[in-house]
């Protein structure tokens, strides 16, 4: 990282995610393919992922899945009708982003949803506490990605799953780490085999990465499935 300092990198994602919940710029990825599970309409038009990852999971309905960079809450919504006598957390560093899905699961009666403020790569999650960690399009986000693994890692309880929609670079790629670039999900993206490495590092088995649709971002750059078990 030498063009920008991280604390940078952190408040630029922060404004241009607190300006997306307020309304006040748009989605850079093009909407993503819903598990089809509902969810309210005020979450799925701040919602800024590139896949699916609850389609990548199958929890019963008594587990607690977390979703990591829960922005507006929709993958929380939609994960809280598979798991209906569990619970959803959804962790956001924006507070715009957490105070409006606060207001939405208010507003439509989600009895079972908790949203907390805090940064992936310091989880306020207890360890060995949730069934299923899911994020979409947001490790891409963060600055420190081996330590956001090693908390999903921590927060799981044994033989949970992770569960990850993202953007990755080819190999030899160089992304181009301005701000800008970075708050697109592109300037942050790394090669598969770095990010292999940091499942294995963190203590991951069963690592499986498959290709997803693309959606909306260079030529370079991949759209990504990833799962893998504590």
């Amino acid at each position: 990282m030498t063009q920008v300092s991280e604390a940078d990198l952190r408040k630029a994602v922060r404004d241009r995610y607190a300006k997306l919940a307020t309304g006040e710029t748009d989605n850079c990825c093009s909407p993503s393919e819903s598990s089809g599970v509902d969810a309210p309409s005020e979450a799925c038009s701040i919602s800024d992922g590139s896949g699916d990852p609850l389609a990548l999971i199958r929890p019963r309905s008594v587990n607690t899945v977390l979703d990591l960079g829960s922005g507006g809450g929709v993958d929380v919504f939609r994960a809280s009708r598979l798991v209906s006598k569990g619970r959803v957390i959804g962790v956001d560093a924006t507070p715009e982003m957490v105070w409006r899905a606060r207001e939405t699961a208010a507003k439509h009666g989600y009895s079972n949803v908790d949203f907390r403020l805090g940064e992936i790569e310091h989880l306020p999650v207890e360890s060995a506490s949730v069934d299923y960690v899911i994020s979409n399009c947001v490790i891409n986000l963060a600055p420190d990605k081996e330590t956001v693994l090693r908390e999903a890692f921590r927060v799981l309880k044994p033989g949970g799953r992770l569960a990850v929609a993202d953007i990755a670079v080819e190999e030899g790629v160089q992304p181009r780490k301005d701000l800008a670039n970075w708050c697109a999900c592109e300037g942050g993206a790394i090669p598969l085999s770095q990010y292999r490495h940091f499942l294995e590092s963190s203590g991951f088995r069963d690592i499986e990465i498959q290709p997803a649709p693309k959606n909306g971002h260079s030529a370079s750059h991949l759209d990504v499935h990833i799962t893998a078990t504590k």
